[in-house]
């Protein structure tokens, strides 16, 4: 959901349905020609054989028989490779459509800037799923529209030819037929929505659920949080019931007004027939159009379902594509080498922090309140936007606002403590784009190297989804291994160690100093060995910098201190 503000400049989903055709026009316009061909020659085909019968009945000839196979053997020929490579341009189109949404999504979901969206990252995922496949539709769906409008124009005419009463109840038929779907239609359109809506609801439920499964059985909420999922996805299973209904009623609706037209122009053109006022030929014909012209208005019957389900979906793409950022970034960049500054900073508990950390120092904050190192970690990590606290960030003595984040993103790194594990290698969590240099430093720096050893496979030890296979202590090295390879200007670390043993503390400690060693490096924990470890140390108590220097320093001159990072 969105703010009225946000309402306010998102632009519809047929926005996007314009988008994906404008696109595709090129692919659409052939796709339309292809499979308007095969209606046609569809269309042709009891066409053909009415006059074949008309013919032959009185002409008699071998030769007139040889000439009439020969065209239907035409019209079969255009008809399978109409379809064939209609079919295969539309389908390309789609899924190359549903392809670019499906990117275009997670791009927006992965914007760093802040968005004015109440989506979690479940929810998001359907959107760039089903309601990106679903919204492409729409490439196919248009030239399937006009191909099957050709096919029933073309049986209208030829029927009228006929006698132009056939041709009228034809044409009087499929407009009735439309109006009355047309109401059933929108029905669907809004049931298919909420049903969007809710499934996207359970998977952002089980993937929360995931996330939190061992705090879970920690303290016995199991049971708790198998019936919140059991709620939500009952919701969606209902909603998915009604929608099932209301296609069945579309689908039985429009088979049986079908139905009834075909049997309609059958019946009026034996009545015909047998007053005498159209030949066996044009009944012959007349007969097999009202056989086949079932299928292209189902077809023609059918798209409207399918427009407002693209609809639907493009819809909810656009509570993600189009929703406003909280704050838009400036465009200029740091220089290389710079230090960073917090010019009495408010938000949360924060209550005015300042501090300076000059380039290359490594610098620890021992934070007395969880909550303030969480908030500082925030703003630090551009999560919030600048208007959204007092004060300034600066890096370089430009203020964070006036930098894009992208700039930003290359000059600070913020490794946070619940930094997530990937499916994929030990390799691929460390150095994502393989493009770092640092990676053997990196792991030797963590720690990690005894993990490596551990496995025959090395880096390239396959790690699930979340490291579900690895130790507390063993993810989180893993996550500061990554920060570690990127080398960025300005590292800042959130209790990088607090699952490892304090053994191993003093080891990181240790080789995070000798590795960042003039580079930038802020270190927020309440770790004795990284507090050691660091050239300076600021305490931030209540919000503010209550105190700083070594520490030993504040150790041998703050019982407060001794007392908080004393283990």
């Amino acid at each position: 959901m969105t703010t009225p503000d946000a309402q306010g400049s998102r632009r519809p989903g047929s926005d996007i349905l314009r988008t994906a055709i404008r696109r595709n026009r090129g692919a659409m316009a052939w796709g339309t020609v292809l499979m308007g061909l095969y209606q046609a020659g569809e269309t042709a085909f009891p066409i053909a054989l009415g006059l074949i019968v008309e013919h032959t009945l009185r002409e008699r000839s071998a030769g007139s028989l040889a000439l009439a196979i020969g065209s239907l053997a035409v019209i079969i020929t255009t008809v399978s490779l109409s379809w064939r490579f209609g079919m295969r341009i539309l389908q390309k189109a789609n899924t190359t459509e549903a392809h670019r949404w499906r990117v275009k999504v997670a791009a927006c979901g992965l914007q760093p800037v802040a968005r004015d969206v109440d989506l979690k990252s479940g929810e998001v995922l359907t959107i760039a799923t089903e309601d990106a496949d679903s919204t492409a539709d729409i490439v196919e769906v248009v030239p399937m529209l006009i191909s099957s409008m050709v096919a029933v124009l073309i049986a209208a005419v030829a029927l009228g030819l006929a006698d132009l009463r056939l041709g009228l109840l034809v044409i009087a038929g499929t407009v009735a037929i439309l109006s009355v779907l047309s109401v059933l239609s929108k029905k669907i359109g809004s049931s298919t929505k909420e049903q969007q809506a809710r499934v996207a609801r359970a998977g952002a439920k089980v993937a929360d659920l995931i996330t939190g499964l061992r705090p879970l059985h920690g303290f016995g909420g199991n049971h708790a949080a198998f019936l919140s999922y059991r709620k939500v996805s009952t919701e969606a299973r209902q909603q998915a019931v009604t929608v099932a209904k209301v296609n069945g009623a579309y689908a039985g609706t429009a088979l049986a007004l079908n139905a009834v037209l075909a049997a309609s122009v059958t019946l009026t053109a034996g009545w015909l027939a047998f007053d005498g006022q159209i030949g066996i030929g044009e009944l012959v014909m007349a007969v097999g159009l009202a056989q086949f012209i079932m299928e292209p208005l189902r077809l023609f019957s059918d798209m409207p379902k399918y427009v407002m389900m693209a609809r639907a979906s493009a819809e909810r793409m656009a509570l993600v594509l189009s929703a406003p950022p909280v704050a838009a970034p400036g465009t200029a960049r740091p220089e290389p080498g710079t230090d960073l500054e917090v010019d009495c900073v408010r938000y949360g508990s924060l209550q005015g922090v300042k501090f300076q950390v000059p380039a290359g120092e490594f610098t620890a904050i021992a934070a007395y309140q969880p909550r303030s190192a969480a908030d500082l970690a925030s703003i630090l990590a551009v999560n919030v936007p600048s208007d959204g606290y007092e004060g300034a960030v600066r890096l370089g003595g430009q203020e964070l606002a006036e930098l894009s984040v992208e700039a930003v993103r290359e000059h600070v790194l913020v490794n946070p403590y619940d930094g997530e594990i990937f499916a994929g290698t030990l390799r691929s969590n460390i150095d994502p784009s393989g493009s770092s240099r640092m990676v053997p430093e990196a792991v030797e720096a963590s720690m990690l190297t005894d993990v490596v050893a551990l496995h025959r496979e090395g880096l390239d030890y396959e790690v699930r989804d979340r490291g579900a296979n690895l130790s507390g202590g063993q993810r989180q090295r893993l996550s500061l291994a990554r920060a570690l390879a990127a080398d960025t200007e300005v590292l800042v670390l959130h209790d990088p160690t607090t699952a490892v043993d304090a053994v191993t503390e003093q080891l990181v400690a240790r080789n995070i100093a000798e590795l960042r060693r003039g580079r930038t490096t802020v270190v927020i924990t309440s770790s004795p060995a990284l507090l050691d470890a660091a050239d300076r140390v600021l305490v931030l108590d209540e919000g503010v910098v209550a105190a700083e220097g070594t520490h030993r320093e504040l150790l041998a001159t703050d019982e407060a201190y001794c007392l908080a990072v004393t283990r």
